[in-house]
This record gives C-alpha cells, sequence and structure tokens, in this order.
C-alpha cells in the first residue's frame, strides 16, 4: 500500500473512531502526527476533533501549529480561537488545551515567533516552538501517521 494510501486509511480510521488503522501490526502503536495551518477556526476544530480521537484511542498525538494556526497557542489568542462552535460548543484552542490535558504534545513551527515578532512568553503553558530535527524524525517514523489541515 503507497503511504498517500495509507495516510488516507489512517484519516479515514480516525474519522470513524476505529483503534487503528489500516495496514497497521496487532499490538503496534500508530503515533499522529497533526500538521495544522489553517486559518479558519472550522478546520481548527475539525483537526483538533480528530486528534482527540486518535489520543482517545490510544494513540500518541503531536500536534504542530504553523502559519495562521499558530495563534491557537497564543496566551491572547484571536476571537475565533475561543469562541464556542455548534453543535458541542467547543472552540479549537479549548480542546486543544484538553488534549494537552490528556497527554498530547503541541508545539507552533520554529518560524512562527520570530516571524510574529514574540517570544515563548507569548505562548500558553506548555507549547513550545518545535525543533526541526526532531519533528523532521517524528514525520519520518514508521509508526507516524500524519494528518494535515
Amino acid at each position: 500500500m503507497n503511504k498517500t494510501l495509507s495516510r488516507i486509511g489512517a484519516a479515514l480510521a480516525l474519522a470513524t473512531g476505529l483503534a487503528a488503522a489500516p495496514g497497521a501490526v496487532a499490538g503496534e502503536r500508530t503515533s499522529l502526527v497533526t500538521v495544522l495551518t489553517a486559518a479558519d477556526p472550522q478546520t481548527q476544530l475539525m483537526s483538533m476533533v480528530l486528534s482527540m480521537q486518535a489520543l482517545m484511542a490510544g494513540a500518541p498525538v503531536h500536534v504542530l501549529l504553523c502559519g495562521p494556526a499558530g495563534d491557537l497557542a497564543l496566551a491572547e489568542p484571536p476571537a475565533g480561537a475561543t469562541a464556542p462552535q455548534k453543535p458541542k460548543g467547543m472552540s479549537p484552542q479549548g480542546l486543544m488545551r484538553t488534549i494537552m490535558a490528556k497527554g498530547g504534545t503541541v508545539e507552533v513551527c520554529a518560524l512562527y515567533l520570530p516571524n510574529r515578532g514574540v517570544g515563548p512568553e507569548a505562548l500558553i503553558a506548555g507549547v513550545a516552538a518545535a525543533r526541526p530535527g526532531p519533528m523532521a524524525a517524528r514525520l519520518l517514523a514508521d509508526d507516524t501517521r500524519i494528518m494535515s489541515f
């Protein structure tokens, strides 16, 4: 199975709440890296919903926020990051905080802070800037599925 089909299968498995992605070996722990760049709050929230489903299914979850999505990690985020959305009244930042509280990791891309003109103190507690080497290793790991929004 090629990597593209494997990733599509993994996204479908996560969306339907299945614990293992197609092609996973029994007992293998598949990790999820969610790369979020979208500025749209609805897209941001859906990425968090699917990441939370993966976490609840037992997958280690790592969220990488880049570009406008990095604003989710700000202590003073834009209104769309905290505005409740239907049908459950969740917000992108609120669900991201829940993911972190349940053991998921959230980082902003290495370029976010310098290009935003702020330092790490502008981020909510528990979020840091990703280091390119370890992030590349995480993305290339055989047991990693990647979702990108």
